[in-house]
């Protein structure tokens, strides 16, 4: 290498060096943006939450319909004998404190408010689409003037989780259950949908 060349070198890798020295002393070159105030103190926040109770599922478009559940606390009950074990459970039981609101997993109107002697006090509300029932079970005590034919928006009260009918006082839940209809089906009718899958995801 020639002398003119060293030097070249050594001028490059001073300038390099200073370049480095200068970076390692004032901290990482980040890029500055003006950030409105509402984002400041949203940036705080953890950066994931829970999936919150009354936001749709993506898959179904449905929420969970009892008050301050989870997804992950979602159990899946779909197939699970039932009474003298004759019987499947084809609903999901959503497990709550005794008088948690229960709500409207979907828009919908009251098609019939029903004394079940399995059930205890039961609402089937038949969704905006027609070919869907959602079935509530196990209520302590329905919402103030709920009736049949009334229109409920997605989330709207129904009642409150019980023990009504064949449910155990020790433990209280929703027997939720959506039931797909063929034309013609009346309330009592339709194929039964395991909820689990469409809410937990």
């Amino acid at each position: 290498m020639t002398r003119t060349g060293a030097w070249i070198l050594l001028f490059i890798l001073a300038v390099v060096g200073g370049v480095w020295w200068l970076a390692s002393r004032s901290g990482p070159v980040t890029e500055v943006t003006a950030e409105p105030a509402s984002a400041k103190s949203a940036s705080a926040a953890p950066a994931r939450l829970p999936p919150s109770p009354y936001a749709p599922s993506r898959a179904s478009g449905l929420i969970i319909p009892v008050n301050g559940v989870w997804q992950a606390g979602l159990t899946d009950t779909w197939g699970d004998a039932r009474g003298d074990g004759t019987r499947e459970h084809h609903a999901i039981d959503i497990m709550a404190p005794k008088g948690t609101a229960v709500v409207a997993a979907a828009a919908g109107t009251v098609e019939k408010i029903f004394e079940s002697q399995n059930g205890g006090h039961t609402v089937y509300v038949r969704r905006t689409d027609p070919a869907w029932v959602d079935y509530y079970a196990h209520l302590d005590a329905y919402a103030p003037n709920l009736k049949e034919g009334q229109k409920l928006g997605q989330g709207d009260l129904i009642g409150a989780v019980g023990s009504t009918g064949d449910a155990s006082e020790e433990a209280p839940h929703l027997h939720y259950e959506i039931k797909r209809m063929g034309p013609g089906d009346k309330w009592w009718q339709g194929t039964e949908v395991n909820p689990y899958p469409l809410l937990a995801r």
